[in-house]
């Protein structure tokens, strides 16, 4: 839904049904672009995703035009109304657009196997999907990967301090725009990070709110604390 507020475009985030498909995934990971569910599988939904407070936008892409790699790219050219509807709600003013595939990433595989390692980042991550498909995983209230399946037309946003891993799925392509607010910074900061200030703000506004208690999820150092998944290399 789209309604004006105070002259302000105001763009409701999509009903539960457009959201993407996720499931709770395997620990033990052999090969991180396959969907690596369990035996049967465990999907969950759009609430748990709201309660971890990520946000999510379907958009039509195929209306519209982008470059392959665009770095940085004027958020204000966009061609997509709806685009530059959520771009002024949510402030973000910077823009770049990325192709994550062989052909257009030096040293793909590698930069693909960084993107893996568990980290935060000290600022909301916001990604619209233009083409191709690719996983985004999180980790939930008990400190379990979530694994969520992003695609064309997706927008994204994931909460600032929340233990996340992104990798490309099978097809070894995504076409994706990144936003920002200010001046952009991507410095990832790799597990453990509970004394991060940005892990902090997360654990008070997501899961203690969610919870009540005042147990760091994830804390290394709590004997609740669950532990960190195998990646087993090929």
């Amino acid at each position: 839904m789209v309604a004006v507020t105070n002259n302000t475009t105001v763009v409701d985030q999509s009903p539960d049904s457009e959201w993407p498909e996720a499931w709770y995934m395997v620990d033990e990971v052999t090969n991180q672009k396959l969907p690596n569910k369990f035996e049967p599988n465990r999907p969950t939904d759009a609430a748990v995703l709201r309660r971890l407070g990520i946000q999510f936008w379907k958009l039509p892409p195929d209306e519209f035009e982008y470059p392959v790699k665009c770095v940085p790219w004027d958020p204000k050219e966009s061609p997509d109304p709806k685009l530059s509807a959520i771009r002024e709600q949510r402030g973000y003013n910077y823009a770049d657009i990325l192709t994550i595939h062989p052909d257009h990433l030096p040293g793909y595989e590698e930069k693909v196997k960084s993107f893996f390692e568990e980290h935060i980042h000290d600022a909301e991550e916001i990604r619209y999907i233009i083409k191709g498909s690719g996983y985004f995983d999180v980790r939930d209230l008990e400190d379990k990967w979530v694994r969520i399946h992003i695609k064309k037309g997706d927008l994204m946003t994931l909460p600032e301090g929340i233990y996340h891993r992104f990798t490309c799925d099978e097809t070894d392509y995504i076409h994706a725009m990144r936003l920002f607010i200010g001046q952009p910074v991507w410095t990832p900061f790799n597990r453990p990070q509970e004394e991060h200030p940005s892990r902090k703000k997360f654990v008070s506004n997501v899961i203690e709110v969610e919870d009540g208690s005042t147990t760091l999820v994830g804390d290394e150092t709590a004997e609740t604390a669950c532990k960190k998944p195998k990646i087993v290399e090929d």
